[in-house]
């Protein structure tokens, strides 16, 4: 791979949304679709060849992450990143969470699918459900319905794809929530993702505290310590308590006393 090539590449891990390329009819990158909703009847074919609509794939809190497999320069890299995040996450996946790694190369199969599985699997740690982790396929058809519906935009150049990096936390009824940008992605940053994706459901009661304590910055796309916020808390629940040990205390004892 050139180095022309590579630095188009770098380019693009860092802009959430890509201006449109010279020669180019559509826009390289992603624009961001929250709110949106994935289609149910979306096909990809599984590891095994097997043909699965997303409707029935998604039933939980899920990490969607387009790549394809050939590629070294950015997709290898962020993969081999998210073995980190599900080794440091407290989240358990399989159970709290899954993750769709999704090739948009037409021409890749599931036999490169199953192997790349094996691969990023034998490199996680901690002990997985490896259903929690799927590889899919597809043909043009579904793959651009996919790509299209979470905003993720494409082109091919030469032998290899220009493309955007991210992770596209979906909810539990296909729903975009959040989108992590970069092949180095924050545990911190994909278990509030997580979480986020999983309200409307039952989900970890941390969840809210951390809501409370860290908001998304739209600009950096990740999460940062609230520090205002929770001093503020902290201002004020020192304050009940000054009130209440200095002022509302002693007179309750104060009228106690008098009877």
């Amino acid at each position: 791979m050139n180095k022309k090539f590579c630095l188009v590449f770098s380019l693009l891990i860092f802009s959430p949304i890509m201006g449109i390329c010279k020669d180019a009819k559509t826009p390289i990158g992603i624009v961001e679709k929250l709110g949106n909703q994935i289609p149910a009847d979306v096909e990809l074919y599984d590891e095994n060849g097997n043909l699965q609509t997303l409707g029935r794939l998604i039933d939980k809190p899920t990490i969607i992450d387009l790549v394809y497999f050939r590629c070294t320069a950015l997709c290898d890299p962020l993969l081999n990143e998210v073995v980190k995040v599900v080794d440091k996450m407290d989240l358990e996946m399989g159970k709290d969470y899954q993750i769709l790694t999704v090739s948009f190369d037409q021409n890749e199969k599931p036999e490169t699918a199953s192997g790349k599985r094996d691969n990023y699997l034998g490199q996680v740690k901690k002990t997985v459900d490896p259903n929690g982790w799927r590889f899919l396929t597809g043909d043009s058809l579904n793959i651009y319905r996919l790509t299209n519906s979470v905003g993720f935009y494409f082109q091919r150049s030469g032998e290899d794809w220009v493309h955007p990096t991210a992770l596209i936390a979906v909810s539990p009824d296909r729903k975009i929530t959040r989108y992590l940008y970069g092949i180095y992605p924050l545990p911190l940053d994909v278990k509030l993702a997580i979480m986020e994706a999983s309200e409307g459901r039952t989900g970890p009661a941390i969840a809210k505290v951390l809501n409370i304590c860290y908001t998304y910055d739209s600009e950096g796309k990740h999460y940062t310590f609230n520090f205002v916020r929770v001093a503020g808390i902290v201002i004020a629940g020192l304050t009940m308590l000054f009130v209440f040990v200095f002022i509302v205390k002693p007179k309750k004892e104060k009228k106690r006393n008098k009877r």
